[in-house]
Protein backbone atom coordinates (compact mmCIF):
# COMPACT_ATOMS: atom_id res chain seq x y z
CA UNK A 1 0.00 0.00 0.00
CA UNK A 2 1.24 3.42 -0.79
CA UNK A 3 2.53 6.13 1.95
CA UNK A 4 -0.40 8.69 2.20
CA UNK A 5 1.24 12.30 1.63
CA UNK A 6 0.95 14.42 4.12
CA UNK A 7 0.12 18.26 3.02
CA UNK A 8 -1.07 21.48 4.27
CA UNK A 9 -4.77 19.91 4.47
CA UNK A 10 -4.31 16.56 5.87
CA UNK A 11 -6.15 17.03 9.63
CA UNK A 12 -3.92 16.07 12.45
CA UNK A 13 -4.93 13.60 15.13
CA UNK A 14 -2.54 11.87 17.94
CA UNK A 15 -1.85 9.71 21.12
CA UNK A 16 -0.60 11.96 24.41
CA UNK A 17 1.29 9.70 26.56
CA UNK A 18 4.36 8.92 28.17
CA UNK A 19 5.77 6.64 26.82
CA UNK A 20 3.92 6.29 23.56
CA UNK A 21 6.80 4.80 20.97
CA UNK A 22 5.53 1.10 21.33
CA UNK A 23 2.02 2.19 20.34
CA UNK A 24 0.18 0.81 17.65
CA UNK A 25 -2.94 3.05 17.66
CA UNK A 26 -0.72 5.19 14.90
CA UNK A 27 -0.93 2.23 12.47
CA UNK A 28 -4.72 1.49 13.15
CA UNK A 29 -5.71 4.31 12.13
CA UNK A 30 -3.82 5.51 9.66
CA UNK A 31 -4.94 2.06 7.99
CA UNK A 32 -8.15 3.19 8.68
CA UNK A 33 -8.04 6.27 7.19
CA UNK A 34 -6.65 4.85 3.93
CA UNK A 35 -9.57 2.52 4.10
CA UNK A 36 -12.03 5.69 4.41
CA UNK A 37 -10.30 7.47 1.60
CA UNK A 38 -9.30 10.60 4.21
CA UNK A 39 -6.76 12.72 4.19
CA UNK A 40 -6.00 12.17 7.80
CA UNK A 41 -2.40 11.32 9.75
CA UNK A 42 -2.50 9.58 13.47
CA UNK A 43 1.05 10.78 15.17
CA UNK A 44 2.47 9.87 18.70
CA UNK A 45 2.63 12.54 20.86
CA UNK A 46 5.12 11.69 23.52
CA UNK A 47 4.39 14.06 26.35
CA UNK A 48 6.42 13.73 30.18
CA UNK A 49 3.97 14.31 32.89
CA UNK A 50 5.25 18.45 33.73
CA UNK A 51 4.32 19.01 30.04
CA UNK A 52 0.71 17.55 30.20
CA UNK A 53 -1.28 20.67 29.91
CA UNK A 54 1.19 21.99 27.12
CA UNK A 55 0.27 19.11 25.25
CA UNK A 56 -3.20 19.76 25.49
CA UNK A 57 -3.85 23.06 25.25
CA UNK A 58 -1.83 23.23 22.03
CA UNK A 59 -4.01 20.77 20.35
CA UNK A 60 -6.19 23.26 19.42
CA UNK A 61 -3.38 25.82 18.73
CA UNK A 62 -2.13 23.57 16.17
CA UNK A 63 -5.23 22.46 14.25
CA UNK A 64 -5.11 18.99 15.46
CA UNK A 65 -9.11 17.25 14.96
CA UNK A 66 -8.75 15.45 18.92
CA UNK A 67 -6.49 12.94 20.56
CA UNK A 68 -6.64 9.66 22.08
CA UNK A 69 -4.85 9.46 25.69
CA UNK A 70 -2.47 6.97 27.48
CA UNK A 71 -0.80 5.68 30.42
CA UNK A 72 0.26 8.16 32.33
CA UNK A 73 -2.49 11.46 31.67
CA UNK A 74 -5.87 9.75 31.34
CA UNK A 75 -6.53 11.17 34.43
CA UNK A 76 -4.04 14.36 34.32
CA UNK A 77 -5.94 15.98 31.19
CA UNK A 78 -8.79 16.16 33.07
CA UNK A 79 -7.77 19.39 34.40
CA UNK A 80 -7.45 21.34 30.73
CA UNK A 81 -10.64 20.40 28.98
CA UNK A 82 -13.39 22.54 28.68
CA UNK A 83 -16.10 19.62 29.03
CA UNK A 84 -16.63 16.04 29.80
CA UNK A 85 -19.36 13.14 28.64
CA UNK A 86 -20.91 11.70 31.34
CA UNK A 87 -19.12 8.55 31.23
CA UNK A 88 -15.46 10.57 31.48
CA UNK A 89 -16.94 12.01 34.67
CA UNK A 90 -18.32 8.82 36.40
CA UNK A 91 -15.14 6.97 35.14
CA UNK A 92 -12.70 10.23 36.37
CA UNK A 93 -10.77 9.37 33.46
CA UNK A 94 -10.11 10.50 29.50
CA UNK A 95 -8.71 8.56 26.64
CA UNK A 96 -10.60 10.64 23.83
CA UNK A 97 -10.45 14.43 23.27
CA UNK A 98 -12.12 15.85 20.54
CA UNK A 99 -11.34 19.36 19.48
CA UNK A 100 -14.75 21.28 18.53
CA UNK A 101 -15.22 23.46 15.85
CA UNK A 102 -14.72 26.60 18.25
CA UNK A 103 -11.33 25.35 19.37
CA UNK A 104 -13.21 24.01 22.86
CA UNK A 105 -11.72 20.67 24.16
CA UNK A 106 -14.28 17.71 24.96
CA UNK A 107 -13.10 14.78 27.00
CA UNK A 108 -14.50 11.31 26.77
CA UNK A 109 -13.47 7.70 27.43
CA UNK A 110 -14.26 4.94 25.24
CA UNK A 111 -11.81 2.64 27.34
CA UNK A 112 -14.79 0.87 29.12
CA UNK A 113 -17.32 0.38 26.05
CA UNK A 114 -14.15 -1.36 23.92
CA UNK A 115 -13.60 -3.24 26.44
CA UNK A 116 -17.30 -4.53 27.04
CA UNK A 117 -17.60 -4.48 22.79
CA UNK A 118 -14.54 -7.23 22.79
CA UNK A 119 -16.31 -9.29 25.31
CA UNK A 120 -19.51 -9.53 23.18
CA UNK A 121 -17.44 -10.09 20.74
CA UNK A 122 -15.84 -13.13 22.74
CA UNK A 123 -18.67 -14.11 23.81
CA UNK A 124 -18.29 -13.60 27.46
CA UNK A 125 -20.75 -12.22 29.48
CA UNK A 126 -19.40 -11.63 33.11
CA UNK A 127 -21.41 -11.46 36.49
CA UNK A 128 -18.54 -11.19 39.21
CA UNK A 129 -15.48 -9.50 37.87
CA UNK A 130 -12.11 -9.12 39.66
CA UNK A 131 -10.63 -5.91 38.58
CA UNK A 132 -6.51 -5.46 39.19
CA UNK A 133 -5.37 -1.68 39.37
CA UNK A 134 -6.97 2.01 40.06
CA UNK A 135 -5.73 4.17 37.55
CA UNK A 136 -7.42 5.64 34.14
CA UNK A 137 -8.37 2.65 32.30
CA UNK A 138 -9.00 0.77 35.21
CA UNK A 139 -11.61 3.17 36.26
CA UNK A 140 -13.09 3.12 32.66
CA UNK A 141 -13.81 -0.49 32.92
CA UNK A 142 -15.01 -0.71 36.50
CA UNK A 143 -17.46 2.08 35.40
CA UNK A 144 -18.84 0.12 32.42
CA UNK A 145 -18.59 -3.74 34.20
CA UNK A 146 -20.97 -1.52 37.08
CA UNK A 147 -23.27 -0.69 34.01
CA UNK A 148 -23.92 -4.11 33.01
CA UNK A 149 -24.99 -5.25 37.00
CA UNK A 150 -22.08 -7.11 37.31
CA UNK A 151 -20.34 -7.16 40.96
CA UNK A 152 -16.87 -5.58 40.34
CA UNK A 153 -14.24 -6.34 42.77
CA UNK A 154 -11.50 -3.52 42.90
CA UNK A 155 -8.27 -4.68 43.88
CA UNK A 156 -4.96 -2.47 44.08
CA UNK A 157 -1.87 -2.00 46.14
CA UNK A 158 -3.54 1.25 47.48
CA UNK A 159 -6.90 0.70 49.32
CA UNK A 160 -7.48 3.86 49.17
CA UNK A 161 -7.19 4.33 45.73
CA UNK A 162 -9.14 1.39 45.69
CA UNK A 163 -12.06 2.48 47.59
CA UNK A 164 -11.71 6.02 46.12
CA UNK A 165 -12.62 4.54 42.57
CA UNK A 166 -16.08 2.38 43.94
CA UNK A 167 -17.05 6.00 45.92
CA UNK A 168 -16.64 7.97 42.18
CA UNK A 169 -18.55 5.46 40.61
CA UNK A 170 -21.30 4.81 42.91
CA UNK A 171 -21.94 8.00 43.44
CA UNK A 172 -22.62 8.44 39.44
CA UNK A 173 -24.31 4.84 39.37
CA UNK A 174 -26.34 4.67 42.78
CA UNK A 175 -28.00 2.15 41.64
CA UNK A 176 -24.75 -0.55 41.15
CA UNK A 177 -23.25 1.34 44.50
CA UNK A 178 -23.58 -2.13 45.94
CA UNK A 179 -21.65 -4.24 43.37
CA UNK A 180 -18.52 -2.46 43.61
CA UNK A 181 -15.59 -3.65 46.53
CA UNK A 182 -12.45 -2.42 47.16
CA UNK A 183 -9.53 -4.81 48.23
CA UNK A 184 -6.17 -4.75 49.05
CA UNK A 185 -3.65 -6.53 46.67
CA UNK A 186 -1.99 -9.09 47.35
CA UNK A 187 -3.69 -9.37 50.74
CA UNK A 188 -7.25 -10.42 49.24
CA UNK A 189 -5.90 -11.88 46.00
CA UNK A 190 -7.01 -15.30 46.93
CA UNK A 191 -10.47 -14.69 48.88
CA UNK A 192 -11.49 -11.97 45.88
CA UNK A 193 -10.58 -14.73 43.03
CA UNK A 194 -12.31 -17.57 44.29
CA UNK A 195 -15.46 -16.97 42.38
CA UNK A 196 -14.49 -14.22 39.80
CA UNK A 197 -15.50 -15.60 36.63
CA UNK A 198 -13.66 -12.84 34.91
CA UNK A 199 -10.06 -11.42 36.48
CA UNK A 200 -8.93 -8.16 34.41
CA UNK A 201 -5.79 -6.73 34.41
CA UNK A 202 -5.45 -3.06 33.85
CA UNK A 203 -2.08 -2.19 35.03
CA UNK A 204 0.77 -1.60 33.48
CA UNK A 205 2.14 -4.70 34.58
CA UNK A 206 3.05 -6.65 31.34
CA UNK A 207 3.98 -4.24 29.32
CA UNK A 208 7.26 -4.82 29.75
CA UNK A 209 9.46 -7.80 28.76
CA UNK A 210 10.99 -7.74 32.39
CA UNK A 211 7.90 -6.19 34.45
CA UNK A 212 7.04 -8.09 37.29
CA UNK A 213 3.07 -10.16 37.23
CA UNK A 214 0.52 -8.67 39.01
CA UNK A 215 -0.47 -11.88 40.60
CA UNK A 216 1.02 -14.05 43.21
CA UNK A 217 1.84 -17.61 41.29
CA UNK A 218 0.55 -19.57 44.22
CA UNK A 219 -3.51 -18.05 43.76
CA UNK A 220 -4.48 -20.71 40.84
CA UNK A 221 -6.82 -20.15 38.04
CA UNK A 222 -9.55 -22.30 37.24
CA UNK A 223 -10.81 -23.74 33.75
CA UNK A 224 -14.29 -21.88 34.44
CA UNK A 225 -12.41 -18.49 34.48
CA UNK A 226 -11.67 -15.61 31.83
CA UNK A 227 -8.35 -13.74 32.28
CA UNK A 228 -8.24 -10.54 30.20
CA UNK A 229 -4.87 -8.93 30.42
CA UNK A 230 -5.89 -5.36 28.53
CA UNK A 231 -1.87 -4.91 27.82
CA UNK A 232 -2.22 -5.53 24.14
CA UNK A 233 1.52 -5.75 22.63
CA UNK A 234 2.78 -9.71 23.80
CA UNK A 235 1.52 -12.26 25.38
CA UNK A 236 2.11 -11.56 29.22
CA UNK A 237 3.20 -13.67 32.39
CA UNK A 238 -0.17 -13.43 33.45
CA UNK A 239 -2.32 -14.64 30.58
CA UNK A 240 0.62 -17.58 30.45
CA UNK A 241 -0.12 -18.79 33.29
CA UNK A 242 -3.64 -18.75 32.88
CA UNK A 243 -3.33 -20.48 30.03
CA UNK A 244 -1.03 -22.96 31.77
CA UNK A 245 -3.68 -23.85 34.30
CA UNK A 246 -7.03 -24.06 31.95
CA UNK A 247 -8.42 -20.57 32.25
CA UNK A 248 -9.29 -18.67 28.94
CA UNK A 249 -6.45 -16.06 28.65
CA UNK A 250 -7.45 -12.79 26.15
CA UNK A 251 -5.29 -9.76 25.39
CA UNK A 252 -6.12 -6.71 24.75
CA UNK A 253 -5.70 -6.29 20.89
CA UNK A 254 -9.98 -6.10 20.66
CA UNK A 255 -10.31 -3.68 23.42
CA UNK A 256 -7.54 -1.16 21.69
CA UNK A 257 -9.47 -2.08 18.26
CA UNK A 258 -13.16 -1.38 19.54
CA UNK A 259 -11.93 2.26 21.68
CA UNK A 260 -10.03 2.77 18.87
CA UNK A 261 -13.25 2.90 16.33
CA UNK A 262 -15.40 4.44 18.95
CA UNK A 263 -12.53 7.29 19.06
CA UNK A 264 -12.62 7.47 15.20
CA UNK A 265 -16.08 7.99 15.20
CA UNK A 266 -16.50 10.98 16.99
CA UNK A 267 -13.66 12.83 15.34
CA UNK A 268 -14.66 11.77 11.45
CA UNK A 269 -18.28 11.23 11.70
CA UNK A 270 -18.21 8.37 10.10
CA UNK A 271 -17.97 3.99 10.90
CA UNK A 272 -14.91 2.93 11.77
CA UNK A 273 -13.68 -0.01 9.30
CA UNK A 274 -13.01 -2.45 12.37
CA UNK A 275 -11.51 -5.08 10.38
CA UNK A 276 -8.86 -2.93 8.74
CA UNK A 277 -8.08 -2.14 12.43
CA UNK A 278 -8.00 -5.30 13.99
CA UNK A 279 -5.63 -6.08 10.39
CA UNK A 280 -3.12 -3.35 10.82
CA UNK A 281 -1.96 -4.11 14.48
CA UNK A 282 -1.97 -7.51 13.94
CA UNK A 283 0.29 -7.70 11.08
Amino acid sequence: MAEHAITGTTQLVGLIGWPVSHSRSPAMHNAAFAALGLDWAYVPLPAPPDRVRAAVLGLAALGFRGANVTIPHKQAVMAHLDALTPAARAAGAVNTITVLADGALNGDTTDGRGFLADLRESGVTPRRALLLGSGGAARSVAYALAETGADVLVAARSVAKASALCEAIAAQLPAEAGRLTAHALPRDLRACSADADLVINATSLGLHPNDAMPWNPDVPFGPGQVVYDLVYTQVTPLMSLAARQGARAIGGTGMLVHQGALALAQWTGLEAPIGVMRAAIED
